[in-house]
């Protein structure tokens, strides 16, 4: 059973030819709300994986933003524990998506700061506590750090990038991250398997985009090029990424296994627009992956030699 604790936000979301630059105007072509928020999506994502019961934790306010996040929850049989932020507004977030299928996203957080360590529920039957950084460090670090008093594993999404204490990382059992938030967490960066091995967690996960993605479990470093996709929007397939991984650890999975059906689960989100509303159910991923070839040893080869392992 997995708790995933953290945001939930409404996603506003306009398409455009590209990205405005600073002072730039862009008319655009498409407007939608869709329910978001990285906790919430990764909550979707692991209750869509199969075979998982997922509980979630999350604060929101008392206004209409609010219900089509309760109701997409629901919808996925996500368990709700709600903490009411009276005053509050709901998370939203503002999202431009390029014609590219690249992204911006602003997010104001609202309700989502409110989450705070007396609202953490009892841990027991729970065996994955799944976490981001759209809540705050002190909740983060604190249910952490409960979680492991508890004998519950600890799996961090460290996004969006900021440095992370000491004391946070020490109560991490898996820690997922881009590019970009491993070089947050990693000072004076130098090749990618030497960034994975100084970070002082048993395991590191770290998604490479369309190039695929790399893990260090221990002393042991493993690689999965991606699946290739029509990409429409890019949204919410890194939160996809890392319900699907839990999900699949949950169940017994080998990180070999998880990787591939995470890649799989975060490339099929990627086409089709919106955050929650792309992420593919078990039955999608099975029927993905029983069409892909083996990866190629030389791609194989090829991503490690980009990550220096070879």
């Amino acid at each position: 059973m997995i708790l995933v604790a953290g945001s939930a936000n409404l996603d506003f979301v306009v398409r455009a030819q590209h990205i405005p630059a600073p002072g730039e105007t862009v008319l655009g072509t498409d407007f939608k709300t869709y329910p978001g928020g990285k906790g919430a999506n990764q909550a979707v994502a692991c209750a869509r994986a199969g075979g998982v019961a997922t509980h979630m934790l999350l604060a929101v306010g008392q206004d209409s933003h609010a219900e089509p996040l309760l109701a997409s929850l629901n919808a996925a049989n996500v368990k709700l524990n709600t903490a009411l932020a009276p005053g509050q507004p709901t998370g939203c977030a503002f999202i431009c998506v390029a014609d590219s299928a690249e992204n911006a996203i602003t997010v104001a957080p609202g309700a989502n700061l409110t989450l705070a360590p007396q609202h953490l529920p009892d841990l027991a039957g729970f065996s994955y506590l799944l976490m981001q950084l759209e809540t705050p460090m002190t909740t983060v670090t604190a249910y952490a750090q409960a979680a492991q008093a508890a004998g519950v594993k600890v799996v961090l999404n460290a996004a969006p990038a900021q440095p992370l204490p000491p004391e946070l990382l020490a109560a991490v059992d898996v820690l997922i991250v881009n590019e970009g938030e491993l070089a947050a967490i990693v000072p004076y960066p130098v090749s990618l398997m030497t960034n994975l091995a100084q970070i002082a967690v048993p395991g590191v996960v770290v998604t490479l985009g369309h190039r695929g993605c790399a893990a260090r479990l221990g002393n042991t470093f493993f690689v999965q090029p991606a699946y290739p996709v029509t990409a429409v929007d890019t949204t919410g397939a890194g939160d996809t990424f890392c319900g699907a991984l839990v999900a699949a650890l949950d169940q017994g999975d080998s990180i070999t296994q998880a990787l591939q059906r995470a890649s799989a689960a975060g490339a099929l989100a990627c086409t089709q627009p919106g955050a929650q509303s792309s992420i593919p159910t078990a039955e999608a991923v099975n029927a993905f992956l029983a069409q892909q070839p083996a990866p190629s040893e030389d791609s194989v080869t090829a991503l490690r030699r980009d990550c220096g392992m070879v």
